[in-house]
C-alpha cells in the first residue's frame, strides 16, 4: 500500500534554493534535477524502505535517498514518508 508523502518546509526550501543555484547556470538542468528528486521521492511512497538508515542518526525510520551528489532525507512512519530535508553530500546534516 502507497505511503503519503509529506514535504516538511525545509525539505521544500532546500529543493527550491538547490534549484536557484543551479538555475544560474541552467534552467534546463534546474528543472531536470527538481524532476528527479520528484521521481525518486515518488518512489518512496511506494518503497519507504529502499533508502539507507543515515548513519549520523542511526534511527531505523530515519533513511536517505542519494540522488547525485544529494541526499533526500525522510522519515518513515505507519501510514506516512516525511521529506525532512534534501541536502548535499558534502555538507554535514542537522536534523
Amino acid at each position: 500500500m502507497a505511503q503519503k508523502i509529506i514535504w516538511s518546509p525545509r525539505a521544500a526550501d532546500d529543493l527550491e534554493d538547490i534549484c536557484k543555484y543551479i538555475e544560474r547556470d541552467s534552467q534546463r538542468y534546474s528543472a531536470v534535477f527538481a524532476q528527479r528528486v520528484f521521481s525518486a521521492v515518488e518512489l518512496l511512497a511506494e518503497f519507504p524502505e529502499t533508502g539507507r538508515i543515515v548513519p549520523e542518526y542511526d534511527d531505523f525510520c530515519l533513511r536517505e535517498r542519494i540522488l547525485g551528489n544529494y541526499r533526500i532525507v525522510y522519515r518513515m512512519s505507519e501510514n506516512t514518508v516525511g521529506i525532512a530535508a534534501i541536502s548535499h553530500g558534502s555538507r554535514l546534516l542537522h536534523l
